[in-house]
Protein backbone atom coordinates (compact mmCIF):
# COMPACT_ATOMS: atom_id res chain seq x y z
CA UNK A 1 0.00 0.00 0.00
CA UNK A 2 1.52 3.66 -0.65
CA UNK A 3 -0.47 6.86 -0.35
CA UNK A 4 -1.84 7.23 -4.16
CA UNK A 5 -3.59 3.97 -3.75
CA UNK A 6 -5.52 6.14 -0.84
CA UNK A 7 -6.68 8.89 -2.98
CA UNK A 8 -9.80 8.94 -5.17
CA UNK A 9 -8.57 9.80 -8.54
CA UNK A 10 -12.11 9.71 -10.02
CA UNK A 11 -12.34 13.57 -8.40
CA UNK A 12 -10.34 16.40 -8.65
CA UNK A 13 -9.79 18.37 -5.22
CA UNK A 14 -12.02 21.85 -5.14
CA UNK A 15 -9.94 23.60 -2.26
CA UNK A 16 -8.60 26.75 -2.93
CA UNK A 17 -4.67 27.03 -4.60
CA UNK A 18 -2.64 27.42 -1.29
CA UNK A 19 -4.84 26.29 1.30
CA UNK A 20 -3.80 24.01 4.11
CA UNK A 21 -6.23 21.07 3.49
CA UNK A 22 -3.98 20.16 0.53
CA UNK A 23 -1.16 18.91 3.22
CA UNK A 24 -3.39 17.94 5.40
CA UNK A 25 -5.12 14.61 3.38
CA UNK A 26 -1.76 14.28 1.73
CA UNK A 27 0.34 13.62 4.86
CA UNK A 28 -2.94 11.47 6.29
CA UNK A 29 -2.72 9.27 3.19
CA UNK A 30 0.32 8.95 3.98
CA UNK A 31 0.35 8.11 7.75
CA UNK A 32 -2.25 5.52 6.51
CA UNK A 33 -0.16 4.07 3.99
CA UNK A 34 2.75 3.67 6.71
CA UNK A 35 0.28 2.59 9.27
CA UNK A 36 -1.26 0.28 6.48
CA UNK A 37 -4.31 0.61 7.44
CA UNK A 38 -7.73 1.42 6.00
CA UNK A 39 -9.86 3.33 7.85
CA UNK A 40 -13.40 4.75 7.49
CA UNK A 41 -13.25 7.95 6.99
CA UNK A 42 -16.39 10.43 8.70
CA UNK A 43 -17.05 14.01 8.15
CA UNK A 44 -19.64 16.94 8.18
CA UNK A 45 -20.14 20.08 6.73
CA UNK A 46 -17.59 22.54 4.98
CA UNK A 47 -14.86 22.61 3.40
CA UNK A 48 -13.00 20.42 5.39
CA UNK A 49 -15.49 17.93 5.16
CA UNK A 50 -15.26 17.73 1.47
CA UNK A 51 -12.00 15.28 2.34
CA UNK A 52 -14.11 12.39 2.93
CA UNK A 53 -14.75 11.95 -0.72
CA UNK A 54 -10.72 12.46 -1.85
CA UNK A 55 -10.12 9.43 0.04
CA UNK A 56 -10.12 5.57 -1.91
CA UNK A 57 -11.82 3.76 1.17
CA UNK A 58 -15.30 3.68 3.10
CA UNK A 59 -16.44 7.03 3.91
CA UNK A 60 -19.68 8.50 5.13
CA UNK A 61 -20.30 12.11 4.18
CA UNK A 62 -22.86 13.49 7.21
CA UNK A 63 -24.75 16.41 8.33
CA UNK A 64 -23.70 19.56 9.48
CA UNK A 65 -22.33 18.43 13.10
CA UNK A 66 -23.31 15.48 13.48
CA UNK A 67 -19.96 13.59 12.12
CA UNK A 68 -18.94 12.25 15.21
CA UNK A 69 -22.46 10.99 16.38
CA UNK A 70 -21.89 8.42 12.99
CA UNK A 71 -18.39 8.17 14.12
CA UNK A 72 -19.54 6.70 17.42
CA UNK A 73 -21.85 4.50 15.47
CA UNK A 74 -20.24 2.79 13.25
CA UNK A 75 -16.96 2.15 15.61
CA UNK A 76 -19.96 0.77 18.04
CA UNK A 77 -21.46 -1.25 15.50
CA UNK A 78 -17.70 -2.89 14.18
CA UNK A 79 -15.47 -2.43 17.19
CA UNK A 80 -12.36 -3.60 14.53
CA UNK A 81 -12.90 -0.82 12.40
CA UNK A 82 -10.48 2.34 12.91
CA UNK A 83 -12.84 5.61 12.37
CA UNK A 84 -11.47 9.32 11.60
CA UNK A 85 -13.25 12.43 11.55
CA UNK A 86 -12.32 15.18 9.31
CA UNK A 87 -14.28 18.21 9.75
CA UNK A 88 -13.86 22.07 10.67
CA UNK A 89 -14.27 24.29 13.75
CA UNK A 90 -17.74 25.85 12.53
CA UNK A 91 -19.09 22.37 12.10
CA UNK A 92 -17.53 20.48 15.39
CA UNK A 93 -17.23 23.07 17.61
CA UNK A 94 -20.32 25.04 16.95
CA UNK A 95 -23.29 23.11 15.94
CA UNK A 96 -21.42 19.48 16.60
CA UNK A 97 -19.89 20.95 20.04
CA UNK A 98 -22.41 18.85 22.30
CA UNK A 99 -21.26 15.30 20.54
CA UNK A 100 -17.59 16.44 20.63
CA UNK A 101 -17.97 16.36 24.43
CA UNK A 102 -19.91 13.46 24.99
CA UNK A 103 -17.72 11.37 22.89
CA UNK A 104 -14.42 13.08 24.60
CA UNK A 105 -16.32 11.98 28.64
CA UNK A 106 -16.76 8.96 27.00
CA UNK A 107 -13.63 8.75 25.44
CA UNK A 108 -14.53 6.32 22.68
CA UNK A 109 -12.21 4.91 20.78
CA UNK A 110 -12.40 7.20 17.51
CA UNK A 111 -9.90 10.14 16.27
CA UNK A 112 -11.23 13.65 15.42
CA UNK A 113 -9.53 15.79 13.15
CA UNK A 114 -10.68 19.08 13.66
CA UNK A 115 -9.21 21.91 10.88
CA UNK A 116 -9.42 25.02 12.59
CA UNK A 117 -9.33 28.11 10.15
CA UNK A 118 -11.37 30.36 12.67
CA UNK A 119 -14.44 31.16 10.42
CA UNK A 120 -17.35 29.48 8.36
CA UNK A 121 -14.89 29.34 5.42
CA UNK A 122 -17.16 27.69 3.16
CA UNK A 123 -20.47 29.69 3.48
CA UNK A 124 -18.93 33.29 3.10
CA UNK A 125 -16.23 33.69 6.56
CA UNK A 126 -18.62 34.45 9.47
CA UNK A 127 -18.03 34.42 12.77
CA UNK A 128 -16.92 31.10 14.20
CA UNK A 129 -16.32 29.61 17.67
CA UNK A 130 -12.61 30.23 17.14
CA UNK A 131 -12.25 33.35 15.52
CA UNK A 132 -9.73 35.50 17.65
CA UNK A 133 -11.13 38.31 19.48
CA UNK A 134 -10.86 41.50 17.14
CA UNK A 135 -11.10 39.57 14.07
CA UNK A 136 -12.75 41.15 11.14
CA UNK A 137 -15.50 38.40 9.65
CA UNK A 138 -18.79 39.21 6.98
CA UNK A 139 -20.60 39.26 10.61
CA UNK A 140 -18.30 41.45 12.53
CA UNK A 141 -17.41 44.11 10.47
CA UNK A 142 -16.47 46.08 13.56
CA UNK A 143 -14.39 43.37 14.62
CA UNK A 144 -15.20 40.22 16.65
CA UNK A 145 -16.02 41.18 20.71
CA UNK A 146 -16.05 37.33 21.58
CA UNK A 147 -13.81 34.99 23.15
CA UNK A 148 -12.97 32.52 21.18
CA UNK A 149 -13.24 28.86 22.84
CA UNK A 150 -10.17 26.93 24.11
CA UNK A 151 -10.75 23.67 22.73
CA UNK A 152 -7.82 22.44 24.64
CA UNK A 153 -9.72 22.87 28.03
CA UNK A 154 -12.60 21.27 26.72
CA UNK A 155 -10.68 18.06 26.04
CA UNK A 156 -8.16 18.13 28.61
CA UNK A 157 -11.58 18.24 31.46
CA UNK A 158 -11.91 14.59 31.35
CA UNK A 159 -9.97 12.18 33.25
CA UNK A 160 -8.50 10.54 30.53
CA UNK A 161 -7.49 12.14 26.77
CA UNK A 162 -5.51 13.04 24.31
CA UNK A 163 -4.99 16.52 22.40
CA UNK A 164 -2.86 17.63 19.81
CA UNK A 165 -2.42 20.97 18.29
CA UNK A 166 -0.42 21.18 15.03
CA UNK A 167 -0.03 22.78 11.92
CA UNK A 168 0.82 22.05 7.94
CA UNK A 169 2.92 24.65 8.23
CA UNK A 170 5.13 22.34 10.24
CA UNK A 171 4.60 18.94 8.16
CA UNK A 172 6.53 16.76 10.25
CA UNK A 173 4.74 17.41 13.17
CA UNK A 174 1.82 17.28 11.44
CA UNK A 175 2.71 13.96 10.65
CA UNK A 176 3.08 12.59 14.06
CA UNK A 177 0.17 14.12 15.16
CA UNK A 178 -1.67 12.00 12.79
CA UNK A 179 0.08 9.05 13.32
CA UNK A 180 -0.16 8.93 17.25
CA UNK A 181 -3.22 10.42 17.54
CA UNK A 182 -4.72 7.41 15.15
CA UNK A 183 -2.91 4.89 17.18
CA UNK A 184 -4.14 5.97 20.46
CA UNK A 185 -6.51 3.74 22.33
CA UNK A 186 -9.63 5.98 22.98
CA UNK A 187 -10.51 9.11 22.04
CA UNK A 188 -8.45 11.57 20.24
CA UNK A 189 -8.43 15.09 18.91
CA UNK A 190 -6.30 16.57 16.83
CA UNK A 191 -6.63 20.43 16.42
CA UNK A 192 -4.88 21.82 13.21
CA UNK A 193 -4.13 25.45 12.98
CA UNK A 194 -4.54 26.29 9.39
CA UNK A 195 -5.97 29.96 8.54
CA UNK A 196 -8.67 30.20 5.27
CA UNK A 197 -6.60 31.89 2.84
CA UNK A 198 -9.09 33.76 1.64
CA UNK A 199 -10.82 35.14 4.53
CA UNK A 200 -7.56 35.66 6.70
CA UNK A 201 -7.24 39.40 4.04
CA UNK A 202 -10.69 40.60 4.79
CA UNK A 203 -9.85 39.75 8.94
CA UNK A 204 -6.48 40.95 8.92
CA UNK A 205 -5.47 43.29 5.54
CA UNK A 206 -2.57 40.34 5.45
CA UNK A 207 -1.92 37.96 2.57
CA UNK A 208 -2.10 34.15 2.50
CA UNK A 209 1.83 34.52 2.41
CA UNK A 210 1.92 36.40 5.62
CA UNK A 211 -0.40 34.14 7.41
CA UNK A 212 1.85 31.35 7.09
CA UNK A 213 4.89 33.32 8.31
CA UNK A 214 3.22 34.16 11.14
CA UNK A 215 2.27 30.88 12.00
CA UNK A 216 6.19 29.97 11.74
CA UNK A 217 7.25 32.44 13.86
CA UNK A 218 4.19 32.23 16.50
CA UNK A 219 4.03 28.62 17.09
CA UNK A 220 6.72 26.76 18.95
CA UNK A 221 7.14 22.93 18.94
CA UNK A 222 7.20 21.37 22.12
CA UNK A 223 7.68 17.89 23.52
CA UNK A 224 6.49 18.29 27.25
CA UNK A 225 3.28 16.22 27.63
CA UNK A 226 1.76 19.10 29.64
CA UNK A 227 -0.98 21.74 28.45
CA UNK A 228 -0.07 24.06 25.64
CA UNK A 229 0.50 27.53 25.74
CA UNK A 230 -1.10 29.66 23.37
CA UNK A 231 1.98 29.82 21.26
CA UNK A 232 2.95 25.82 21.52
CA UNK A 233 2.15 23.17 19.17
CA UNK A 234 2.06 19.87 20.75
CA UNK A 235 0.74 16.77 22.45
CA UNK A 236 -1.08 16.56 25.29
CA UNK A 237 -1.92 12.61 26.52
CA UNK A 238 -3.53 11.36 30.09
Amino acid sequence: MNSEDLSNKNIRPQWCLGCGLHLLFQTTREVLAELKINPVIVSGIGCTARGAAYFNLDSVHGIHGRAIPLAVGIKRGNPKLNVIVFSGDGDILSIGISHLIHAARRNDNITVICNDNEVFGMTGGQLSPTTKLGSFTTTTPRGSTIQPINTQKIILSNKKYFYARTSPIFRDHLKKCIREAIKHQGFSFIEIISPCIINYKRQTGKGASEAFKEIRLKYKITNQNHPLNDNELGIVKK
